[in-house]
């Protein structure tokens, strides 16, 4: 009878050697092992199994490379008409259009509970590429380090000497009072201080798309 020692070699010492083999080969996604295993009575059994190979530094994609579908789109080059957009809250979207026609669409974050965005028919009154915040942001010391995060002016007082640092609104319109869309995170549901933000590929082409006057209706 063979030992259970030299089972355990005989079952794994080829199963090494294939997965070796097959990390030097980047073509290959998989490779087989076999795993023998001691058999009531005597003996063994043998099971071929998968195993994924991983890939080298070289072959791995930065985080963030790849692109994400978020379901947005733009079909509105070259088509003509006036341009108008409507936000949908309860969908957290918004749709831009021509002569009525939906020729984009985006996904927003709109304001959270505790800062709403307020529904209703309004009009892009201002259009600012590097807009920043004078409400929230940080407070900074002189060189730029941030002293404390995520402030609102109205209510975190300054530490002294510290300078207030706005958040950044890229592709700002603004359409109601301080409340406008602009490029920021979208974490899948309503997250804002009342603002709509969009990925950034969405707040550039809207932004280029549309100018002072431009309707936007907000509805729930």
């Amino acid at each position: 009878m063979i030992s259970l020692q030299r089972l355990l070699l005989i079952a794994f010492t080829p199963a090494v050697i294939l997965y070796g083999a097959s990390c030097s080969s980047q073509k290959k996604t998989y490779v087989t092992r076999e795993i023998r295993r001691p058999a009531p009575g005597g003996g063994y059994t043998t099971e071929q199994i998968r195993i994924e190979v991983q890939q080298t530094a070289g072959d791995k994609k930065k985080k963030g490379e790849e692109p994400v579908d978020d379901g947005s789109f733009w079909n509105g080059d070259g088509v003509p008409g006036e341009p108008s957009m409507c936000i949908s809250l309860q969908e957290q979207k918004v749709f831009f259009m021509k002569d009525g026609q939906i020729v984009g669409m985006s996904p927003i974050s709109s304001g959270r509970e505790s800062h709403s965005t307020r529904p209703g028919k309004f009009r892009i009154t201002e259009k600012d590429i590097d807009h920043k915040s004078n409400l929230y942001g940080d407070y900074v010391d002189a060189d730029g380090a941030i002293l404390k995060k995520e402030v609102a002016v109205r209510k975190d007082r300054k530490p002294p000497g510290a300078i207030f640092d706005g958040a950044n609104m890229r592709y700002f319109m603004r359409i109601n009072g301080p409340i406008g869309m602009h490029e920021g995170y979208l974490p899948g549901y309503p997250a804002s201080h009342g603002c709509i933000r969009l990925p950034t590929k969405m707040a550039e082409i809207f932004f280029n798309e549309c100018s002072a006057g431009t309707p936007v209706e907000i509805v729930p």
